[in-house]
C-alpha cells in the first residue's frame, strides 16, 4: 500500500496516521509512505504510482492533498485511499469516511469502493483538478487571504475569523457565469461536485459525487449584510432555500470577473479568473471500506 503524507495539511493530525499506520502495519499489509513536499509533488508521485502498477494509493491529508492524487490516477485502475488529516475534510465527510484510526485502517484493506467522479479548472495558470468544489468571489478572497499559522492554530476557526474581515473589505466585482452555454451575474459562485461545503454544512442537497456535471450555486447578492447572512443560514443548513441563493446543474462552466477574481479549489488558492470548469475524463474508485 502507497501512502503520500502531506506533512503541512496533516501537522495537526498526524497522529491519526501512525495509528491508522500502526493498525495495517500489525495486520501485515506491507507500507511505503512518502511525504510531499510541495504543490504537484502528490500528482507526480500518484501517477508514477499508478503507472507501475500499483492497486491502491492512499492520500494522507487534506481535500487539496486528496484532490492532487485524484489527479494523478484519473485515466488508471488504481483505486484512491484516504486518511482525512485536513482541516474541514469536506470529501471525507461527503463519502461518510470514518475518522476514528481502526475504522480508517478496516476501510483500506478490505477495499470496498464508490465511484467519484472529479472536475477540471482550467484557468490562465494552467488546470488542476477538484473533487469537491471550486468557487471564485468572496470565499476565495478568504482562502487566498487566510492566516496560515493561525489557520494551523484553531482550524476552521480560522476561516470564520477572515470571513469576518473580507465581508466588510471584499468590493464583490460582478461575475460573469455561463453555464452551458446560458450567461448570468452573480456576486459570487461555488461550483460543487457533492452535497457539502466548508464540513459537514449542506449547500446542493441533490448533489452526487460519483455523478458527471456540477451543481452552481449562485450568491447574487453582494455586502457584506448579506454574505453574514450566507453564512449563518450554511451553518443551520438552510443556505440552499436562502433568497439571492440560485442552485442550477450544468456540465460546463465559464466565470469571468471585470477584473481578475480570486478563486479556490478544495480549500486551496487556485489562481484567478477567467476559468472553464468541466468534468475530469472518468470516474476513479474510491476505497471506503
Amino acid at each position: 500500500m502507497i501512502v503520500l503524507f502531506n506533512p503541512a495539511a496533516g501537522r495537526r493530525r498526524a497522529h491519526l496516521l501512525w495509528r491508522v499506520l500502526d493498525v495495517l502495519s500489525a495486520n501485515g499489509t506491507r507500507l511505503e509512505i512518502t511525504e510531499t513536499t510541495g504543490r504537484g509533488h502528490a500528482t507526480e508521485l500518484a501517477r508514477q504510482a499508478a503507472q507501475a502498477g500499483a492497486p491502491l494509493v492512499v492520500a494522507a491529508g487534506g481535500d487539496g492533498t486528496i484532490a492532487e492524487v485524484a489527479s494523478g490516477l484519473i485515466g488508471t485502475t488504481t483505486r484512491l485511499g484516504v486518511i482525512p488529516l485536513g482541516t474541514a475534510n469536506v470529501l471525507a465527510q461527503e463519502l461518510r469516511l470514518s475518522v476514528e484510526p481502526r475504522a480508517v485502517a478496516a476501510a483500506l484493506a478490505f477495499g470496498r469502493t464508490r465511484l467519484l467522479w472529479p472536475g477540471l479548472a482550467d484557468t490562465q495558470s494552467g488546470s488542476r483538478t477538484f473533487v469537491q468544489m471550486i468557487g471564485a468571489g468572496l470565499d476565495a478572497q478568504v482562502v487566498h487571504r487566510l492566516c496560515l499559522p493561525l489557520k494551523r492554530a484553531i482550524g476552521r476557526g480560522a476561516y470564520v475569523l477572515q470571513t469576518l474581515r473580507e465581508s466588510t473589505r471584499y468590493q464583490y466585482p460582478p461575475l460573469r457565469v455561463t453555464l452551458d452555454g446560458a450567461a448570468t451575474e452573480t456576486a459570487s459562485v461555488i461550483v460543487t461536485k457533492g452535497r457539502l461545503y466548508a464540513g459537514n454544512f449542506t449547500l446542493a442537497p441533490l448533489a452526487r459525487p460519483e455523478e458527471p456535471g456540477f451543481w452552481v450555486a449562485l450568491f447574487d447578492k453582494g455586502g457584506m449584510l448579506p454574505a453574514l447572512g450566507y453564512g449563518a443560514a450554511l451553518t443551520l443548513d438552510l443556505l440552499p432555500r436562502m433568497p439571492g441563493c440560485r442552485l442550477v446543474r450544468a456540465s460546463r462552466v465559464e466565470i469571468r470577473g471585470a477584473d481578475a477574481t480570486p478563486a479556490q479549489a478544495d480549500g486551496d488558492p487556485a489562481g484567478v479568473t477567467p476559468i472553464v470548469i468541466t468534468d475530469a475524463e472518468k470516474p476513479i474508485e474510491v476505497v471506503t471500506g
